[in-house]
């Protein structure tokens, strides 16, 4: 896997994306098309060297008069602080509702003031002037950003997030025994550094709120269906054969069993659209703790 460009790693949404709907599909940078954690294959210090020096190799940056102009990584920068800020309303809403809340969507109530803190800060220190001046990728998925932004995603997704100093140190000397950094771009290190990171915290965030989504649909179905238990069998079995399948996630299925304990028909039903899609309701219960364990470990780091 070329770590240079956006990660595919995690399951895809059955609906559009919350940042999507936030939006409205605007794109900035193709970044934006990515909607997955920057998580790829973990490199111990010996292979982090030797991907610098692949990287260095394969990256082209354009001529200096040719910079681009702008700051789409500032704008990317705001649009999520927008989307961290309604996701954080969305979070205190259902808890003011008195929903139990996943550990994942817990931290991000816990910690949104520090993490709003951290992105004022980061916008504060990326003056557009010097931005300009940074050398801007010529080839690639992040062709016309920085080139320093690059070499810090491949370092994010590469080491999961866990910023040692040592391995970036040796990381960032092994690039330039290919090919030199700018002055510029090595005091912008920290900086992109933090960047990287917030856009990985974006993409972790954006996973939760689907999953919460996903659960208020599960909520939602079992509502309809306890009062259609009420009546007879065939408004329940009307209600269901109305169901489209791709709204059926990990988190659903979680959500719709939990609520469905002892109701034969409404698990069968369950149990038969997961057929459909090669796998159960243990498994897909599975899948979902798996991934609230994963979203929250990936927090962890980042907090």
């Amino acid at each position: 896997m070329r770590t240079e460009q956006p990660s595919d790693t995690g399951p895809k949404s059955a609906h559009f994306s919350f940042l999507r709907r936030l939006f409205g599909g605007h794109i900035h940078v193709n970044i934006q098309d990515d909607l997955f954690p920057i998580k790829s294959e973990i490199f111990g210090i010996e292979r982090l060297e030797a991907h610098a020096r692949s990287l260095a190799a394969a990256q082209a940056v354009v001529p200096a008069k040719h910079n681009r102009r702008g700051q789409p990584l500032k704008r990317r920068l705001a649009e999520n602080a927008a989307l961290l800020a309604a996701a954080n309303e969305t979070v205190t809403k259902a808890s003011q509702r008195g929903r139990l809340l996943p550990p994942a969507a817990q931290w991000l109530a816990d910690n949104y003031a520090l993490i709003d803190m951290q992105i004022r800060e980061t916008s504060l220190d990326l003056p557009s002037g010097y931005y300009t001046r940074l050398p801007k990728l010529a080839n690639g998925p992040f062709i016309g950003l920085p080139r320093v932004f690059g070499i810090t995603w491949a370092f994010v997704a590469h080491t999961d997030s866990y910023l040692q100093p040592d391995f970036l140190r040796r990381f960032l000397l092994a690039y330039q025994t290919v090919t030199p950094l700018t002055m510029g771009e090595l005091w912008a290190v920290p900086i992109t550094l933090r960047i990287v990171l917030i856009e990985n915290l974006r993409r972790i965030v954006s996973a939760i709120i689907d999953s919460h989504a996903s659960q208020q649909a599960a909520d939602l179905l079992a509502d309809q269906l306890a009062s259609a238990r009420k009546s007879n069998a065939a408004t329940l079995s009307g209600i269901l054969s109305q169901i489209d399948p791709r709204i059926i996630t990990p988190a659903f299925t979680a959500q719709l069993a939990h609520r469905s304990r002892g109701i034969d028909p409404v698990l069968v039903w369950l149990e038969q659209r997961l057929a459909d899609k090669k796998t159960n309701i243990e498994k897909g219960i599975q899948e979902y703790l798996q991934t609230q364990g994963a979203l929250r470990a990936l927090l962890e780091i980042h907090g």
